[in-house]
């Protein structure tokens, strides 16, 4: 049995892979489909015991329940998130873009309109993030994998998430892993990466500047494709572009309430995709929905700041 990679899987990812006995599959390490681990191993029939996770394998058996998040707000306050982001929008003079149905059929990749609201507790040490759709149904979430003992401990004690690296899922209703996300260890700038799936890398979401108006590029083999622009320097306000720097998204901070804001981490964002990306372009958007820091600095508030927008967090 291999060690896996940060090129794990064979294109077979959990989510295609098969019934015992419908066919042969690729034996192989692929995202841990109970969000427990990074990764879990498949054996060509079924999942096994044996996972994976900051490069240490160990055993963990299918037993238990899988990792769920269950969000927070009700129907009715995403669709005033969903309307404080439109009223932002025209504020910034964005142009508004053509005309798509709230909820489109197809994957949580191909959503027009994503509400990623944080769980917000107290004392944060494993981030957690509810993903809706332009009518408020659940339809997704984002979990955070791999996180050791220890790593829990430091981030109790102290605001020393910067300094740790974070892995984090999101994953479709069924629980089914889309995109991975990495936020290295940092100390200045940050980057981070992402991978489909099946844990193919796909890219990288790499901070460009400290002062001012924060950007973002979007590297692809070697390749910038475009990236994320902050519209102030608090930061609540993101254009998202393509490599000919025309607006293929946007990314708005929703206020998160009073109390929420002086005691928690706790943050809400809503992604609006213009058009129907292609991938790669398609894949690194989406990712930026729930890899935008808040005002884009190590954010102080409450006890720890385990948000998974500190992925970006300056």
């Amino acid at each position: 049995m291999t060690e896996p990679n940060s090129n794990v899987g064979s294109g077979l990812g959990p989510e295609s892979a098969p019934e015992p006995g419908a066919g042969p599959i690729t034996p192989d390490w692929y995202p841990d489909p109970m969000g427990r681990h990074e990764f879990r191993f498949w054996d060509g029939t079924s999942w096994t015991e044996h996972v994976s996770s900051h490069g240490r394998q160990s055993t963990d058996a299918m037993t238990a329940a899988p990792k769920t998040v269950t969000g927070q707000q009700d129907s009715v306050t995403v669709q005033k998130q969903v309307q404080n982001h439109a009223r932002q929008s025209e504020r910034r003079g964005a142009t508004p873009p053509p005309p798509r149905p709230g909820v489109e059929a197809g994957g949580l990749l191909d959503q027009p309109l994503l509400v990623v609201n944080q769980k917000w507790k107290l004392i944060e040490v494993n981030t957690e993030f509810a993903v809706y759709d332009g009518n408020g149904t659940q339809i997704g979430a984002v979990r955070q994998v791999g996180q050791s003992g220890l790593k829990k401990v430091l981030r109790f004690v102290g605001s020393w998430d910067q300094y740790l690296t974070h892995k984090y899922q999101l994953v479709d209703a069924a629980g089914q892993p889309q995109l991975l996300m990495t936020r290295p260890a940092k100390f200045f700038k940050s980057r981070v990466i992402v991978q489909d799936g099946t844990g193919a890398t796909v890219g990288e979401v790499i901070q460009r500047n400290m002062i001012g108006k924060i950007r973002f590029g979007f590297e692809v083999g070697g390749q910038d494709i475009g990236g994320i622009f902050a519209e102030n320097w608090r930061a609540w306000n993101f254009s998202i572009k393509d490599a000919d720097g025309v607006e293929v998204a946007r990314i708005t901070k929703t206020f998160e309430g009073l109390l929420k804001t002086a005691f928690t981490t706790a943050d809400n964002y809503v992604l609006q995709v213009h058009r129907p990306l292609s991938d790669p372009l398609r894949q690194m958007v989406y990712a930026s929905a729930v890899a935008v820091d808040t005002a884009l600095k190590q954010d102080a508030r409450g006890m720890g700041s385990g948000s998974i927008f500190d992925m970006f967090g300056g």
